[in-house]
């Protein structure tokens, strides 16, 4: 095992988890150009144990987002292993990548990224059509009714508002069920108390389901809601 070296907010996440959900152990992320090479992540330590709502925190260009597509294995690291419920990421195809990442990760973005030519219903459908769930329809109408959206199954992304679209959005995420939620940035596009709504959702879903909750945030109020801080400093992992 290696040392975490994460900041613990509380006490029930001092204890390192035996079988962590997420390991991320020596990552490293360089790039090169015809400028030379600049290094975005350096030696990145930690374990995530199920159920833990953990903050990535830090300055923009720090390397949060790029950590957390490492986390999802969206991007390769240079160096380093990422292991997902016990599975090395980087030891997959891209397929079996994505085919893990379907049963184990669910996404919610500060963009939305919702599908214009969709419904909010077809929206949230479409994670359990592609993993060919059963009652598609009635898992996708509930978990949009828990997030308040009952009355709006049929309505376009185009004319929601933009709590609306982020609650879709977090209905999309949740209805599979996921081991991991990742969010960059989930309130970012929202004013404050549309945030304040979204965010009290996705932690009330987070303990329903017993969904690790890994989120990038600028803002200290949201991550003094979670239960761990990793703070991000010029690509590492600062201890203060």
């Amino acid at each position: 095992m290696f040392e975490p070296v994460v900041s613990v907010v509380s006490d029930a996440s001092s204890t390192p988890p035996s079988s962590p959900i997420i390991s991320v152990e020596h990552v490293f992320k360089s790039v090169t150009d015809s400028t030379g090479t600049l290094t975005i992540l350096r030696d990145i330590n930690f374990a995530l144990a199920a159920r833990e709502t953990v903050a990535i925190v830090g300055a923009s260009g720090s390397g949060k987002s790029t950590l957390l597509s490492i986390i999802a294995g969206l991007d390769t690291p240079t160096q380093g292993t990422v292991r997902l419920a016990g599975v090395d990421l980087f030891a997959l195809s891209e397929d079996d990548r994505a085919a893990l990442r379907a049963q184990k990760v669910g996404f919610v973005f500060q963009s939305f990224q919702l599908m214009g030519n969709l419904t909010a219903l077809e929206n949230v459908m479409l994670p359990l059509e592609l993993s060919g769930a059963k009652g598609a329809r009635s898992l996708a109408t509930d978990m949009l009714k828990r997030v308040g959206l009952g009355e709006r199954l049929g309505h376009y992304p185009k004319v929601l508002s933009g709590g609306e679209q982020q609650r879709v959005a977090l209905a999309r995420a949740f209805v599979v069920q996921p081991a991991v939620l990742l969010a960059d940035e989930p309130t970012g596009s929202l004013d404050f108390a549309t945030g304040e709504t979204v965010m009290t959702l996705m932690f009330e879903l987070n303990q329903e389901l017993g969904t690790t909750l890994v989120l990038v945030t600028h803002d200290p109020a949201i991550a003094a809601r979670c239960q761990r801080r990793i703070t991000i400093e010029a690509g590492k992992i600062s201890d203060s």
